[in-house]
C-alpha cells in the first residue's frame, strides 16, 4: 500500500484530528474537504490522485458515496462511527489470518476485536493468509460462521467483503486450522 493510502487509512479509520477533518457518524468525509485538509496538511493530492488511490488499492479499503462527494474507509476503525450495515446470514466457514504466536489465546479467549469495533474476517482462506502476514508467521483460523449465527451472533457484510461480528467465541473455533 502507498504511503498516501496507508495515511488516508489512518485518517479516515483512526486519526482524523491528525489533519482536522471531520467525519461525520457513518464515517462519511466530504470529499472537498478532505482534499483541502490534506493539502494544509502538506500531503495535498488531486481529486484525481485521490480517485486513483481509492480505485488501485488491493483491499478495497476505501467506499465513495455514488454521488462521488463523500468517502470512508469500508471498515476497521478504531473512532466511534456506524457503518449502517444490516445483519445478514453467513457462510458456513469464514475465515481469520493471524500469527501463529497469537493461538493460545486466540483459543483460550476467541477473537476480540482489540482497539477496533468489530472482529474481521475473511471469505475465503486465501484472503486470510494475505491478512495472517501482516502479523508474522501466517496461520488461518476456520470460524463456524452457521453455529455462531444459529447460536444468536450477527454477521456484517461490508462493501468491500470483509465480515465482520464483534467476538468469536472459542467454541467456534474448533472447526480446524488451515496452514
Amino acid at each position: 500500500m502507498s504511503s498516501d493510502s496507508k495515511f488516508l487509512s489512518r485518517i479516515l479509520r483512526h486519526e482524523p484530528e491528525l489533519i482536522d477533518v471531520r467525519i461525520d457518524r457513518r464515517g462519511w468525509v466530504q470529499v472537498d474537504e478532505l482534499l483541502l485538509k490534506l493539502k494544509k496538511a502538506g500531503r495535498g493530492l488531486t481529486k484525481a490522485q485521490l480517485l486513483k488511490i481509492i480505485e488501485t488499492n488491493d483491499k478495497r479499503r476505501f467506499t465513495l458515496s455514488p454521488d462521488g462527494r463523500r468517502l470512508r474507509a469500508a471498515q476497521g476503525h478504531s473512532i466511534d462511527v456506524d457503518l449502517d450495515l444490516s445483519p445478514v446470514t453467513p457462510p458456513d466457514t469464514l475465515y481469520h489470518g493471524t500469527a501463529s504466536q497469537s493461538l493460545d489465546a486466540i483459543f483460550e479467549t476467541g477473537l476480540n476485536p482489540g482497539r477496533r469495533h468489530q472482529v474481521h474476517l475473511s471469505p475465503d482462506p486465501e484472503t486470510a493468509m494475505r491478512v495472517g502476514q501482516r502479523h508474522g508467521k501466517p496461520t488461518v483460523l476456520r470460524v463456524g460462521a452457521a453455529a455462531m449465527h444459529a447460536a444468536g451472533h450477527a454477521f456484517y457484510r461490508t462493501d468491500n467483503g470483509v465480515w465482520l461480528t464483534d467476538s468469536v467465541p472459542p467454541p467456534y473455533l474448533g472447526f480446524g486450522i488451515v496452514s
